[in-house]
This record gives structure tokens, C-alpha cells and sequence, in this order.
């Protein structure tokens, strides 16, 4: 594969790599300038890997044909097996998507109503907007076949108190006479960034014949699921260009092969799609692609359409990296969440105010803080200016300090996000306080008025 695959560092077993500003010079892409401490919403990955994408696309364009046909399907299923065994599940059972979203979309699409119109969707507060918007457009678009329900969160609260509320929903929806089809929850939910007992949920899922749906678009390579087999959820996608240092836009997307029968399509649909026989006029589609001897699940996803798909070849060396570079998951995660608490702390002192986190600290079992900002919450509210602040906040970040914090409201308070990764240091969760205050400071003087 010519030198994009000899410049890969590899660390010596005794001396592993020290996390902080030096990796982040050495090894990412980042301007001088810039502080990312945002790495939840898009993640970043570092200079062998780079290589490695361009080196897959120079391939492709120099032998297109030979290339896409051929050789990329060999070093998908490279990719393939070596996410399946992170996860600790058959390779079977693994394909690739752009990015939880998109897989997310593919189950809620590929479902099949009851027709008795009795069909609910079960979701949490917390949901992703992109989700919750999926969600509704499945319920307008199969309109009285599906209704969807949101079940409440109070943070923070105990993992048992969210499984509590999760049967309460169950249990209004059969007093109603209904039944709840599927339910859609998260790893780490997003806003806030916090860590979500999805293995109770899934079992009380379990428990009661509901469809599960994980959305894990924060979770691989952030936080442990080499149990995911035993947790046995029926469907489950997972962003790997967030967290496991993959180009954007990858996420592995895991269906049992007990439910495959159940994604009939790709979204879009492929030229793996085989339609019922009547339903076509007797006629067999031609695929044009090359045969692969592979499952019906499996073939659909390999090839969708004509896009760019070389970061899906990167997973493999991706997860070599984070092993032979940075020391192996267990290591990287522990780092992370540790970091990521220390952190939130630093921020909280120099803010006056608290992290988001419960008494057990399974809220924070993840590489994402969540701070209280001091801000006057109720007079924003009420005077209807919440969104120019909150735009005030993010440019200004941007602007004038070089870096970018997820800045939102939730239940009546407002937080800051911080992300916590190998190339940080706790010295960048102290500065981030004092910018954060500084700015805070300037909202409460009415500056976001003159820059409207």
C-alpha cells in the first residue's frame, strides 16, 4: 500500500504514549490556533489515517473499475470483522452507514406496522432532534398506523429511575389498549451528554416484546461495548467517526441475524434489493456488481450507490492505531472519563456552578461533561431572547477564542458541553472555564444586543 502504511508509530509496550498537546502536534490535524473541545459533534482523526483515506481514493481513481468492484469489497469486510470483534459479535451481523442518523432512518423505515393502528414508538426526552425527527415523519407518513410517545427524564436522577419511567410508559400504552412496537434510545444521549443505561432499558425491552432501536451515535471508542453480544439489543448504529478516530462519516450498524429479515431495504435502496416476484411483472433486476456469495443483509449494504466510501475502509486501522499508538480501548476510555470528570470539575470552580452527574456517577460514565452556566435563565426565557444568545455564545466562541463548546438549555438551565479526547489536557478545561465565564459575564451586560 506504498508509505501510507509505514508511517504508522508504533509504541513501545512499556512506554505508551502520553495523551495531551504533544500527541495533538505530532499526530492531528488541528490549526495551531484552535482548541477542540467539542470532539462529540464531529470527532477528528489523526495524520495516518489521513494518509491511509487518500491513499484508498488515489486507488480508486487510478483503477476505478477494478478498485470499487473489487477491491473495496475485500477491504469492507476487512473493516467489517475487525469493528465486529470490538463490539465482540458475529461479522455477520456488521455493516456500514454514513452515520447514526442514517441508521437509524433504515430501521424506522424498513418496519411494517401493524395495521390495526395500535403500533406506538417509545422515546426518551433526551432524544437526538435528527431522531425525533425521523420519528415524526414515520408516524405522518404511515399516518394512523403509528403514534409515537416521549417518555420524561428529571436529571439527575438514577439509571433505575429512567428504567421506572420506561415501564410506566409501557404500562399507559396497554391501558390504552395499544402496545408499544419500538423503542429508540441512546448510549450516551446527546444533549445532554450524558451516559445511558441502555443495557436495562434493552432488557426491559426485552421483557415486554418491544422492538430495540440503540442509537450508540456516541459510543464506540467512547465508552465500553465489547458486551454488546450479551446485551443483545435488535438493532444497534454506532458513529465510529466520532469516537474511534475514522474519517466522517462511518458508523457501524449492527442487526442480529435474527431481525435481518426485517431491513428489507437500504436507504437509499440498493442494487442488493430483491423485490417479490408478482410485484415486478415476473421480471429479475439486473445487478450490475459482481457476485458475492454474501447474505442478503450483508450484500445490500456493501454496495448503495456511487459515494465516497473510503472511510469505511479505514475502521480496520483505526482500531490498529488506537491499539498500537495510544494503548488499547481500555486504556483510552479509562483516560477519557477520568479527563472528562477532572475537567468538568475545573470548569464548575471556575464558573461557580456544578456538573450534571448523580450520586452513583453513572451520569458521567462517559468522555462528555455537562457544567451549569451562570446565566439568568428565567429573563431569557421570558424576554424571548434565548436563541440570540445561545448564537451570541457559539460565534463568540468562535470568533474571538478559537474554540467551540456545545452551549443549550434543559430543563429550564443553561449547560455547556465539554468533550474530553487524547489530545487534550486538563489545562484546556481550566482555560475553558475562564472563557466561558468571561463570556457569561458579557451576556448579563446585554452584549449580545449590540451584535444583533
Amino acid at each position: 500500500m506504498g508509505d501510507t502504511t509505514t508511517d504508522l508509530p508504533i509504541r513501545a509496550k512499556s512506554e505508551p504514549v502520553k495523551f495531551g498537546h504533544a500527541l495533538r502536534d505530532s499526530q492531528f490535524l488541528f490549526d495551531p490556533s484552535y482548541r477542540n473541545l467539542n470532539h462529540g459533534s464531529f470527532g477528528t482523526f489523526p495524520l495516518h489515517i489521513r494518509n491511509l483515506m487518500r491513499h484508498y481514493q488515489d486507488q480508486a481513481e487510478a483503477k476505478p473499475d477494478p478498485f470499487i468492484r473489487y477491491t473495496y469489497p475485500q477491504l469492507l469486510d476487512e473493516s467489517r470483522a475487525a469493528i465486529a470483534k470490538l463490539l465482540n459479535v458475529p461479522t455477520e451481523t456488521c455493516v456500514f452507514v454514513p452515520n447514526a442518523t442514517m441508521g437509524v432512518n433504515t430501521v424506522l423505515r424498513n418496519i411494517v406496522w401493524n395495521p390495526d393502528g395500535k403500533d406506538e414508538i417509545l422515546y426518551f426526552e433526551t432524544i437526538y432532534s435528527g431522531c425525533a425527527r425521523t420519528v415524526d415523519y414515520v408516524v405522518e407518513y404511515n399516518r394512523g398506523l403509528v403514534q409515537s410517545r416521549c417518555v420524561p427524564i428529571s436529571y439527575p436522577c438514577a439509571d433505575a429511575d429512567i428504567v421506572e419511567n420506561f415501564e410506566k410508559a409501557v404500562e399507559e400504552v396497554e391501558k390504552e389498549g395499544k402496545r408499544v412496537r419500538l423503542a429508540l434510545f441512546d448510549v450516551v444521549s446527546s444533549n445532554p451528554g450524558i451516559r445511558f443505561p441502555f443495557e436495562a432499558v434493552t432488557a426491559a425491552c426485552k421483557k415486554h416484546g418491544i422492538l430495540s432501536l440503540v442509537d450508540g451515535a456516541q459510543g464506540v471508542g467512547m465508552v465500553k461495548l465489547h458486551h454488546l453480544g450479551e446485551v443483545d439489543p435488535d438493532f444497534f448504529v454506532s458513529n465510529c467517526h466520532k469516537w474511534l478516530h475514522v474519517p466522517r462519516g462511518c458508523a457501524v450498524f449492527y442487526v442480529p441475524v435474527r431481525n435481518q429479515g426485517l431491513i428489507r431495504s437500504t436507504v437509499p435502496t440498493s442494487h442488493g434489493f430483491e423485490a417479490a416476484v408478482e410485484l415486478t411483472g415476473g421480471k429479475k433486476r439486473v445487478n450490475p456488481l459482481p457476485p458475492n456469495g454474501k447474505g442478503y443483509f450483508v450484500a445490500g449494504f456493501e454496495f448503495v450507490g456511487t459515494v465516497d466510501d473510503a472511510p469505511y475502509m479505514c475502521v480496520k486501522e483505526a482500531i490498529k492505531w488506537r491499539e498500537e499508538v495510544l494503548g488499547g480501548e481500555e486504556r483510552i476510555m479509562e483516560e477519557l472519563i477520568k479527563m472528562a470528570r477532572e475537567g468538568g470539575k475545573l470548569v464548575a470552580e471556575a464558573l461557580g456552578t456544578e456538573v450534571l452527574d448523580n450520586e452513583a456517577g453513572t451520569m458521567s460514565a462517559s468522555a462528555m461533561t455537562n457544567v451549569a452556566l451562570p446565566l439568568p435563565a428565567e429573563e431569557i426565557k421570558a424576554s424571548g431572547e434565548g436563541p440570540a444568545v445561545r448564537a451570541y455564545i457559539l460565534e463568540t466562541l468562535m470568533e474571538e477564542y478559537q474554540t467551540f463548546v456545545a452551549v443549550f438549555v434543559f430543563q429550564g438551565q443553561w449547560w455547556a458541553r465539554l468533550s474530553a479526547q487524547v489530545y487534550l489536557e486538563l489545562e484546556d478545561f481550566k482555560w475553558a472555564g475562564g472563557v466561558l465565564k468571561e463570556i457569561c459575564e458579557r451576556v448579563v451586560r446585554g452584549e449580545y444586543k449590540k451584535s444583533s
